[in-house]
């Protein structure tokens, strides 16, 4: 019921702005990055078939086939099929993310946690990945912020589908482990009440950042450590806003969120510490959480996000942002 074991380290490489997230990537330039991750030691990448409609597996499944595939560990996920149809991807419904993946490719998307889907998505991801196994697998966005009012039963229908087949591949061996990867915590507080199936992990994104941490630390956290089910955190700096970025929940940031983000950063450098220290060591000293996967479009972010995660950070600055309410009283805070 644990990946600890599996991964590599605190910090691995999410592979979304591969898929050319909000701007048009070229090649070369995520080859550059991922080679950037790799020179810095990461060995987890996480990536998506929805990430640019294949975009991103294909560019990672590049970068990894000239590394030896007991090197690093790899996750994907199912719910969504790539089809050799076509069609806009400015008009493509995301949900709340609208047009997230506008640059990636034009491949038709069809969204699908059936049993059959699910083989069918694994399959097609490692072919685009140059792989012959994954290693996690994660149920992709069943939650609100794609369904709407949709969302329970898409739930369902990845609970009969997609949960016993990650399940029946784990205990053969096929895959180490299987989870949700959402933006919400709704789903997984609902998959940790069932008694069947168990997943291992759940991979979070932006729900437990210095931004957006209260309704996690009431009942998901809690119950996921005492389960023994770990969290793996996306988006540690809230779609970039929290380090200058233009996008909150990536879209337009709202202007509490304007204010709060620059509490934030002008209390960092009355302390001297770059804001993505506070981020990422805030979302790594909670004990249900293994691991951080930052993405990255640029080959110096890596560099920084590594750096800023082994950077001191006084106590006087969490301190701090306790006092002022930006960090919650029950939140974990990082030792000296």
């Amino acid at each position: 019921m644990s990946i600890r074991h599996l991964l590599p380290g605190p910090v691995g490489f999410g592979a979304a702005p591969l898929g050319n997230m909000f701007r048009s990537l070229s090649d070369e330039e995520a080859d550059a990055t991922l080679r950037s991750a790799w020179d810095q030691g990461i060995r987890y990448f996480d990536t998506a078939p929805v990430y640019g409609a294949g975009l991103a597996e294909t560019r990672l499944g590049a970068f990894l086939s000239g590394h030896d595939r007991a090197d690093y560990v790899l996750s994907t996920k199912v719910g969504r099929l790539i089809l050799d149809e076509f069609e806009e991807p400015a008009t493509r419904e995301l949900g709340e993310k609208g047009n997230l993946f506008q640059y990636g490719l034009p491949n038709r998307i069809r969204n699908d946690y059936g049993a059959d889907a699910t083989l069918r998505s694994i399959e097609d991801s490692l072919k685009r990945l140059r792989t012959d196994r994954l290693d996690i697998v994660w149920v992709h966005s069943v939650a609100q912020d794609f369904y709407g009012d949709e969302w329970i039963g898409r739930y369902e229908e990845a609970r009969t589908g997609a949960f016993r087949v990650l399940t029946r591949l784990r205990e053969e061996g096929v895959i180490k482990a299987w989870g949700l990867g959402v933006n919400k915590v709704e789903p997984l507080e609902l998959t940790l009440d069932l008694d069947e199936p168990r997943p291992d992990a759940f991979l979070l994104a932006g729900r437990y950042t210095l931004l957006d941490h209260e309704r996690a630390l009431q009942r998901l956290l809690p119950a996921a450590a005492e389960r023994g089910v770990d969290i793996v955190v996306g988006g540690p700096y809230s779609s970039g806003v929290l380090v200058g970025g233009s996008h909150f929940e990536y879209g337009e940031v709202p202007a509490a969120v304007v204010e709060k983000v620059k509490r934030i950063t002008a209390l960092a450098a009355e302390h001297g510490i770059p804001v993505k220290s506070a981020a990422l060591q805030f979302v790594l000293a909670h004990p249900a959480v293994a691991a951080v996967v930052p993405g990255a479009s640029r080959p110096g972010r890596i560099a920084e996000d590594l750096g800023a995660l082994g950077r001191p950070v006084p106590q006087a600055f969490w301190q701090a942002l306790r006092e002022e309410g930006i960090v919650s009283g029950s939140a974990p805070l990082p030792l000296s």
